[in-house]
Order: C-alpha cells, then sequence, then structure tokens
C-alpha cells in the first residue's frame, strides 16, 4: 500500500463520518479544564449518585483475594441477586457492563444494516448512537410539547416497517414516565419493545411484570445510578427466555468485571443503606426542583427521575452553563435542536443546590 492510502477504504462507510457520543468527563479532568480542585467541584451532570455505593461494597472490594482469576462469564451468583430482587427467573435475566453493553447486544441480534429503529426525542443519545454504529437507520419521532411519546406517530413509523422501539422510563433527560397504556398500545403491535428503566428506583413505575405476558418486551435497568456503582458498570435486563438464550450466546466473554460483579451484589445486600440514599435523592429532588422554578429564567419540568430538566428563557441556556462551569458547577447543556434552550440538573445533595442556586442568582 502506497504511503498515504490509508486503511479507510476498508472501514465501513456508515462509520466514517459518524458523530462520537457525548460522553460526560470525570471529576479529575473537569478540575483540571477549570482550575477548581476536584473536592470544589460541584457534579450536577452525570445523573450520578452523589452519595455513592454501600459502604459494604468497599469492604468486599478491598478483601477479595481473586482478581487473577477471570470471573463468571455467566454471572450466575449475580443473577440469582437479582432474581430474588426483580422476581423473575434466572432464565430470563442478562447482565451487562452497563445498560450500555445490553442496547448494543440487543440492536447487534435484531437489526440488520438499514433496518429502522424508532427514537422518540429528546432521549438517551446511546439509542441512536449505538444503531448507527450497527448499520440500523434512526427513525426520529419527537414527543409532544409535554414530552409525552406520540403513539399514533410511533405506529405510523411502525407501518413504515420499523423493527425496534426504545421507551426510556422514565426519560433522560425529560424526567417523565411512559404510561402503561402507551406501552402496551406498541407491544400489541409486534415491534420489539425496549423499555429502559436506568431510573426506575426514584420512580417506582415498572413495566417487568409484562415481560413473562409479551415475547416482544424487554426491559433494562442499571446499577448506576440507586446503586452508586457508576464507575464500575452493571446494568442487567430482563427479557423472554428465548431472547435472554440468544443473547446469552452472542455477548462477549467476562463482559462483567468480578469488581463489578462484587459491588452489584453487594448492594443487593445492602438495600435498607441504599434506600435511604434514594428517598434523600427524591426529597432532594424536590426541593430543587421548587428551588429552581423560584428563579426568572427557569421553568423546571416534573421529574420521576435523579434529575430536573428546566427551560429556560431568552435563549440564556448556554450562557449559564458556561457561566456555572468558570464556578466550578457542571450541569448538562445538550446543544441540540430540541435542548438547545435546556440544562439537565442532577439532584446532588442539600448543599450542591445551595451552592448551585447561590450561583444562579449571581448570573441572572
Amino acid at each position: 500500500m502506497k504511503q498515504g492510502e490509508g486503511l479507510e477504504r476498508f472501514i465501513r462507510a456508515h462509520l466514517l463520518n459518524m458523530k462520537p457520543y457525548s460522553y460526560i468527563a470525570p471529576l479529575e479532568v473537569l478540575s483540571e479544564h477549570v482550575g477548581v480542585p476536584a473536592e470544589g467541584i460541584v457534579k450536577l451532570d452525570g445523573n450520578e449518585n452523589p452519595y455513592g455505593c454501600s459502604p459494604k461494597v468497599k469492604v468486599a472490594l478491598s478483601t477479595y483475594p481473586y482478581y487473577h482469576i477471570y470471573p463468571d462469564s455467566e454471572q450466575q451468583e449475580l443473577r440469582k441477586a437479582i432474581e430474588g430482587y426483580v422476581g423473575v427467573p434466572v432464565d430470563r435475566l442478562l447482565v451487562g457492563s452497563g445498560s450500555d453493553e445490553l442496547i448494543d447486544l440487543i440492536l447487534r441480534l435484531f437489526i440488520e444494516p438499514g433496518d429502522r429503529v424508532i427514537n422518540c426525542v429528546p432521549t438517551f443519545g446511546m439509542y441512536p448512537f449505538s444503531t448507527e454504529t450497527c448499520g440500523g437507520k434512526v427513525v426520529s419521532v419527537p414527543r409532544d410539547e409535554s414530552f409525552a411519546v406520540d403513539v399514533s406517530g410511533a405506529k405510523k413509523a411502525i407501518d413504515e416497517g420499523a423493527k425496534l422501539i426504545f421507551l426510556a422510563s422514565p426519560n433522560n433527560p425529560t424526567g417523565n414516565t411512559a404510561p402503561r397504556r402507551d406501552v402496551l398500545e406498541l407491544l400489541k403491535t409486534g415491534i420489539v419493545v425496549v423499555i429502559d428503566e436506568a431510573y426506575y428506583e426514584f420512580s417506582g413505575e415498572t413495566m417487568v411484570p409484562l415481560v413473562a405476558e409479551y415475547d416482544n418486551l424487554i426491559v433494562l435497568r442499571s446499577f448506576s445510578k440507586w446503586a452508586g456503582i457508576a464507575g464500575l458498570r452493571v446494568g442487567y435486563g430482563v427479557f423472554p427466555e428465548k431472547i435472554a438464550q440468544h443473547l446469552m450466546r452472542i455477548k462477549p466473554p467476562y463482559n462483567v468485571n468480578i469488581a463489578a460483579q462484587i459491588a452489584a451484589i453487594e448492594s443487593l445486600k445492602d438495600l435498607e443503606y441504599l434506600q435511604k440514599t434514594i428517598k434523600a435523592i427524591i426529597a432532594e429532588r424536590q426541593r430543587l426542583f421548587a428551588r429552581l422554578a423560584e428563579l426568572e429564567p427557569f421553568k423546571p419540568s416534573p421529574s420521576k427521575a435523579n434529575f430536573v430538566l428546566c427551560f429556560v428563557l431568552n435563549n440564556q441556556a448556554g450562557k449559564i452553563y458556561q457561566e456555572l462551569r468558570q464556578r466550578g458547577i457542571f450541569v448538562r447543556y445538550f446543544d441540540t435542536p430540541l435542548l438547545k434552550d435546556y440544562l439537565r440538573i442532577s439532584v446532588g445533595k442539600p448543599e450542591h443546590t445551595d451552592a448551585l442556586v447561590a450561583a444562579l442568582k449571581e448570573i441572572c
């Protein structure tokens, strides 16, 4: 091969100019960017749990003696623990390196190049990202003014050949849940319906019981938010039994490392502690919503997750985002057509809310 010809001619064409996923930077990177010590950063951009993991997780990780041995590729102990937590048979459960990996695996199983996947925007960015990576075609169906799913629009896309639909409930970044009636209406079409319940513990609303009734329903969940182990990457899904079997065959071996498995198992052994942090976050969510509603340019949306989406009047969202960054306060600004006037603010501890509100009063 001559110098300059490169290997790009061998790359799959649809990946050559694909836009990368916009990820959340870690504390040390944010600290370096703004010149604020890591301990002084107010990080409200990643929907992480500010209280962290159960103390039992830290003890178990520090005392485990077999890190030199490969983990159980089928995560049998963890899946058994999840069975007790969720109340579904273990053969319907699959664990992934975060629910992101499960999203990718589902698309690999069902989607061939050119197949259509419905994305109810605005919503979680991994759905279109993974669809495009797998060669699928994203069909965007906008939500209405209250961010409810346009069921008739989705059904039209189904009639035009869409194969699969993702519904986050609560939805990220809007915080609202998908009503059972909407889910049932979509299930009746026969399309593969994936309900992403990453924020389930903050809403208490679930479609898991329906999986036993519908062989086209999948429900995903995560340990990242409620259990405070986002850095270890553990997600799981509840699947029709046959689909779980197919996914188990195509998943990479050892896809969930042993530290992540230990952390998830220990989390499920300490539900009393974690329920306290969940209640604290829900209480602070209500306070954050109320404080934001008091500020002139902000119109927060009701949320059942661990964040609040806020409309900002007079096209000030981008400016306020930058002003907060300079103060070491990080919120999420998507800078997309549907969300250019919005900020998504994760629920922190009370002192984080106080710092945010004080800064907003200075800025606005």
